[in-house]
């Protein structure tokens, strides 16, 4: 992985050593790599202007939404794609332009609406009727034009896990296909909206070109559609999805993306944008946790750790897998071990990992889990009364810390006592 290696024997983050960040804010912990970040993001821009075809990279921040990943993408020239009011605020706290922020998701509120409108941001990817119009009505009172994109649905199946896939008919996600030319036609219509264009987005960790063929074929069709009947159609979302290795897969390359992206829509003449999250986040980012204590269980061997999946919650949620291997490498010709690695967790799915062959690891020992960069922190929980753990992020031999542990008081002070059952009532049962 860019941005995570051994050198003698010892697993760095870029140029820092892992149990110098250890030492420093305990385990477990997250760690970030910019140089991985910036070549992830890179790869996009680079495979566009290959193309020759400009293009607005709407980083998804629904993968990593932490402050410093979203400030090192802007400084990059990453615009965002949001999917909530707090991620509107968290993009402007980070630095990004509001002219420069795609709010997606399919149940705003009217709250976000407004937000959205104040702030000025670049683009709603509307996913509803009831959407457009709430939009368009909040608009003309706030004496203000939305600028807006309909989501299309599709209905071409990503073939990725089915709780990420999101353009099939039936799912929750965009307007029908065979209802959009009415809805845009009645978009045109409406004071409040400036019809922007079409935006999709079908799934996520999609190791094959073809669905996306699919998709942004059926979207340019519907695009010449539109123009021939009379709409402006000036801009086209094509949303984000791109898989990563995580196992065995081999999906396409940011450029090989670009290019097949430059063969369905060249000469239309559109403002394109993209919103890969996950491929560039993913690999920038490890869990790196601790074992705790070692169970024999018949032919295999139980690692115990202090990570968990109120930490990282993919394994639980989607069975999905992660690479794991220890900080201090082990010679090649090492005996290894069949292992489960668990988390504390109360909880019979609370496996990081099963059947995975390692080398001999005692209490102690610090494992890392790699590519937990995207969908790990921030879908993380406090569940077991766990507070959130730490993340770094790091630059050549500097490190910082990006957030910080929380203290038990702090983890509870949104929280109150009814004062009918008496003031220091818990204190005291304790």
């Amino acid at each position: 992985m860019i941005g995570f290696g051994y050198r003698a024997g010892v697993l760095h983050a870029e140029d820092v050593p892992i149990p110098t960040l250890a030492a420093a804010v305990g385990t477990p912990f997250y760690c970030y790599s910019t140089r991985c970040l910036e070549a992830n993001y890179d790869a996009f821009a680079a495979g566009f202007a290959a193309q020759r075809l400009p293009v607005h990279i709407a980083y998804g921040i629904k993968a990593n939404d932490n402050l410093a990943v979203i400030a090192t993408l802007a400084r990059r020239g990453a615009g965002v794609d949001v999917v909530s009011g707090g991620e509107v605020r968290r993009a402007l706290e980070a630095g990004v332009a509001a002219d420069r922020i795609v709010f997606s998701g399919v149940g705003k509120s009217r709250d976000e609406l407004i937000l959205g409108l104040e702030t000025g941001i670049r683009q709603f990817n509307v996913e509803s009727e009831g959407e457009l119009a709430l939009l368009n009505t909040l608009a003309v009172a706030m004496k203000a034009r939305a600028p807006v994109a309909l989501r299309v649905n599709p209905d071409v199946d990503a073939r990725s896990h089915d709780k990420i896939t999101t353009g099939r008919k039936g799912d929750k996600f965009g307007i029908a296909f065979d209802a959009i030319t009415e809805v845009y036609a009645q978009a045109g219509s409406l004071p409040g909206i400036e019809r922007r264009g079409l935006a999709l987005h079908i799934g996520s960790q999609i190791t094959d070109l073809a669905p996306f063929r699919a998709a942004f074929g059926k979207i340019v069709g519907l695009v010449r559609a539109l123009r021939q009947g009379g709409h402006a159609v000036m801009g086209l979302d094509l949303g984000g999805g791109l898989g990563i290795v995580y196992r065995a897969e081999q999906p396409p390359t940011a450029a090989a993306y670009a290019a097949m992206v430059a063969d369905v829509v060249r000469g239309l003449d559109l403002e394109l944008t993209i919103e890969p999250g996950r491929s560039i986040a993913a690999t920038a980012g490890i869990l790196v946790t601790s074992v705790l204590y070692v169970k024999p269980a018949g032919e295999k061997t139980i690692l115990v750790v202090d990570a968990a999946m109120n930490d990282l919650m993919r394994p639980a949620m989607y069975d999905a897998y992660h690479p794991v291997r220890p900080v201090l490498e082990a010679a090649a010709a090492a005996p290894r071990t069949l292992v489960d690695i668990v988390g504390p967790i109360c909880e019979s799915s609370d496996v990081l990992a099963r059947g995975r062959e390692i080398a001999a690891i005692a209490s102690g020992h610090m494992l890392v889990i790699e590519a937990a960069g995207a969908y790990g922190r921030a879908m993380a929980s406090c569940y077991n009364s766990r507070p959130l753990i730490p993340e770094i992020m790091v630059r050549g031999d500097r490190f910082q810390s990006v957030r910080r542990r929380p203290t038990f008081a702090e983890s509870i002070a949104l929280e109150a006592i009814p004062d009918w059952l008496g003031a220091g009532s818990a204190k005291g049962a304790a």
